[in-house]
């Protein structure tokens, strides 16, 4: 099981300093919204994935009045002991330290400090564009192996350079710029059908789980499907690349390829992002994060520290309950404006005011 024992902050968003010990168990934040309750769970998150749950650029996360921001946290990964030290200068390169050793890439401490995240935004993966599905997958995708990361970064940056070039043609093709096209659509195929099928393989062990979730957290008996579906139909990337070539060179951007794929959530055969209701929309993303969470579980052996930014706010009493029982065990960190909620019997509680801890 991953937990955190304690957290120290200097400059990061609201709170110029705060130190602060965690329970092993459960610890509920109350604060008035607008007073840092998530700016807090923001640093245990970053502290893991060097990202924001939020979707903001890491320079976001340094104080207005900061030229550095600092994040400092003690984690406890089935008893061995894991120190994570972040500085984000506002000019200059990051350093990132496990253990006082320099991590070079990311995934390194995905792979030490596992991280699930429930959040009031998350209702964007269920009713949202396409881009939050491919990024809830691929985020979960780099929890599992984190050495996926790389397949990510090779598909952008071949991405990146075949755009530049069909920029730069200008939407005339003569047979050197032919050539070099040859060249990078090789490459883009390549690393697009790997991305696409870690992609598939993620969504496959993911859709067994998204189903008895959401009958823990809703009751009943719906049927649900995910299924991951590219945007290239028939034949793999490369023969869709011929086809598409005069769009491509038209338009100057790859109009096929993973970053215009999509994974499709169904409830009871019907696209659940057009017709299902915003309750059954809520339900199902609660059912996605935790059949994320227990698919973390289980390939990982044990239970990653569990973040519960204001859900509860959005859920009622029943489901509030639904949601915390069918939760592995694990420390769980939750927020609310409002007194710790029943079903979540706290063993301790955190009270914010001002990006400050009163009694």
């Amino acid at each position: 099981m991953t937990s955190i024992r304690s957290l120290s902050l200097r400059g990061f968003r609201s709170y110029d300093e705060l130190d602060v010990e965690f329970d092993p168990g459960v610890t509920v934040i109350v604060g008035d919204n607008g007073n840092g309750k998530t700016n807090l769970i923001e640093a245990i998150a970053f502290a893991s994935t060097l990202r924001s749950f939020r979707g903001v650029a890491n320079d976001v996360l340094i104080g207005i009045d900061a030229e550095v921001s600092v994040v400092r946290a003690t984690f406890d990964v089935e008893g061995r002991e894991l120190l994570v030290e972040i500085e984000l200068p506002r000019n200059g390169r990051s350093r990132v330290l496990l253990n006082r050793q320099r991590v070079a890439k990311r995934g390194e401490l995905a792979a030490a400090v596992a991280v699930t995240v429930f959040a009031p935004d998350d209702l964007e993966i269920v009713k949202g564009s396409p881009s939050a599905r491919r990024e809830y997958v691929d985020d979960l995708m780099e929890l599992l192996h984190p050495k996926n990361e790389a397949a990510c970064a090779e598909f952008a940056r071949v991405l990146k350079q075949r755009n530049a070039l069909l920029k730069q043609l200008g939407g005339r093709l003569d047979d050197a710029a032919a050539l070099t096209l040859d060249v990078w659509d090789e490459r883009y195929a390549l690393a697009g059908e790997r991305l696409a099928q870690l992609r598939r393989k993620t969504v496959e062990a993911l859709a067994p789980h998204v189903e008895s979730a959401l009958r823990d957290v809703a009751g009943g008996d719906a049927k649900v499907g995910v299924e991951y579906e590219p945007s290239w139909r028939l034949g793999g990337l490369a023969d869709t690349l011929v086809g598409s070539r005069g769009d491509d060179v038209r338009r100057g951007v790859s109009t096929v390829g993973p970053h215009r794929d999509d994974v499709i959530v169904r409830l009871n055969d019907l696209p659940s992002r057009t017709h299902a209701s915003q309750g059954e929309q809520r339900s199902l993303v609660l059912a996605l994060r935790l059949a994320a969470h227990r698919l973390l579980t289980d390939v990982r052996g044990s239970a990653p520290l569990l973040l519960l930014d204001d859900v509860f706010s959005e859920l009622d009493e029943t489901r509030s309950a639904a949601l915390l029982a069918a939760l592995p065990a694990a420390q769980t960190i939750v927020t609310s404006a409002l007194e710790a909620p029943s079903a979540s019997h706290p063993d301790a509680v955190l009270r914010i005011r001002d990006s400050e801890l009163v009694p």
